[in-house]
């Protein structure tokens, strides 16, 4: 009797295989067959199958994304690092957007990527004749991926051309820059939204939920350290101009941030310290390290620290009465672990969790097309921003006079963010 294979089965029985496909040929070689229902079934346009694994193994989900042509467009501007490296390639793992067209400044650039991601040519664009996405129809949302001070100005362009806003963080380089963010993209009927791509990441949605439920008691105190080592390159980031400061609000606003999300609390005092080594080209314009600490109406303290010449350092960690979370490394853009430190019996435990890979681009990109599919504010709008600029400024009020600066305590939690999409479950999980 001969021995049945895969090769066996496909070679040999291949005629017998017709219209009826894979079962088919399966039944007609005498194969035992699986149950119909773990072949999944479709409900709501979308298709479901059941878990391969048990109940204690993690079991993953079809991806079910949008078909292209209901996906919102999206026009990235700038071609630098962040869009080549990260923000491009997560259009690959979108449900709900689609890459649409492309603004640089360098026009062989664009013709290059726009074919590696199959942009038509009609939808490459520079910073000159960009107000003409107006007449593009394919394009709903820009997506500003340029140094912070350029965010403003096309803010306000992409509004008057009738195209939604997502904005990478620092939201500007000034309060009066992100208050006109804001007003024109209200006056335009648009919607705004900042980057904060941690917000939508489900580790730091998980310690938002251990915050906010009190499963570790009360929070005391919370700390955060968010640094890197720059290439003395004479990047723009290290260009007071064009970046509005150093490490403080590109990586130390990571922290300031993430104070303000764990706690739903704003700030009633800041403090802040900076330094500027002498010597060191990198800061002769910026700041290198800041530090700044952070008290809430609930009496809750939060220190921070950021700098742009130690090696790579991302860590978040909230001090509770009955034991203690955080991440480490914090702030990336993969690769996140989320801690937990109690008491197990008479000893300490220490439990580690990790979540399935998922871009943080394509869960901000994705977020914010249902918000303009529900027509509801964005959880990270405008607002958001503007506020992060306003404790940013009086950090660096503070570090120049040497004194805290005080905020009128404002009444309610999470009062600057919006609605989290409801297509997406609970915005804070389950603890």
């Amino acid at each position: 009797m001969t021995e049945m294979t895969r090769r066996t089965l496909f070679g040999t029985t291949a005629a017998l295989a017709g219209s009826a496909g894979l079962a088919g040929t399966a039944m007609a070689a005498g194969i035992q067959q699986e149950p119909a229902a773990l072949r999944g079934a479709v409900e709501n346009g979308q298709v479901n199958l059941p878990p391969l694994h048990a109940a204690s193994e993690a079991n993953s989900e079809p991806a079910n994304p949008m078909p292209p042509g209901k996906r919102l467009g999206i026009a990235v501007v700038g071609l630098g690092n962040l869009a080549l490296e990260e923000i491009i390639p997560a259009f690959g793992q979108a449900k709900h957007v689609r890459l649409a067209a492309l603004v640089s400044g360098n026009p062989e650039k664009a013709r290059i990527i726009g074919a590696q991601y199959g942009v038509d040519a009609n939808s490459l664009y520079d910073y000159a004749n960009f107000d003409r996405i107006r007449d593009n129809p394919a394009i709903d949302i820009v997506y500003i991926v340029l140094p912070n001070s350029m965010h403003s100005d096309f803010t306000a362009r992409a509004a008057a051309a009738g195209k939604h806003v997502l904005c990478e963080k620092p939201m500007a380089t000034s309060v009066a820059e992100a208050q006109h963010m804001i007003a024109a993209c209200r006056s335009a009927g648009r919607k705004l939204m900042i980057a904060y791509r941690l917000q939508y990441d489900p580790a730091h949605r998980t310690a938002i939920g251990f915050a906010r439920s009190g499963k570790f008691g009360k929070i005391r105190m919370i700390q955060a350290s968010n640094g890197q080592n720059d290439a003395a390159n004479g990047q723009w980031r290290q260009i007071k101009a064009m970046a509005g400061g150093g490490s403080l609000p590109d990586v130390g606003l990571y922290c300031t941030n993430a104070f303000r999300y764990l706690t739903g609390e704003e700030p009633i005092e800041v403090t802040g310290q900076m330094t500027y080594p002498s010597g060191d080209k990198r800061f002769s314009q910026i700041e290198d390290v800041s530090l700044f600490t952070m008290r809430f109406p609930s009496g809750i303290i939060a220190t921070g620290n950021a700098g742009y010449s130690f090696h790579e350092s991302r860590l978040l960690r909230v001090q509770a009465e009955t034991g203690w979370f955080g991440l480490d490394p914090a702030f990336g853009y993969d690769n996140l672990a989320l801690q937990i430190n109690r008491k197990e019996g008479k000893a300490s435990g220490l439990e580690t969790r990790r979540f399935t890979p998922h871009s943080q681009f394509a869960n901000e990109m994705d977020a914010f097309a249902l918000s303009l599919h529900n027509n509801a504010t964005p959880l990270t709008p405008g607002e958001e921003g503007l506020q992060d600029m306003r404790i940013l400024e009086a950090i660096y009020q503070s570090a120049a006079g040497g004194s805290p600066v005080k905020f009128a305590a404002v009444t309610g939690h999470d009062v600057t963010r919006g609605a989290w999409p409801k297509q997406l479950g609970s915005y804070i999980p389950a603890v």
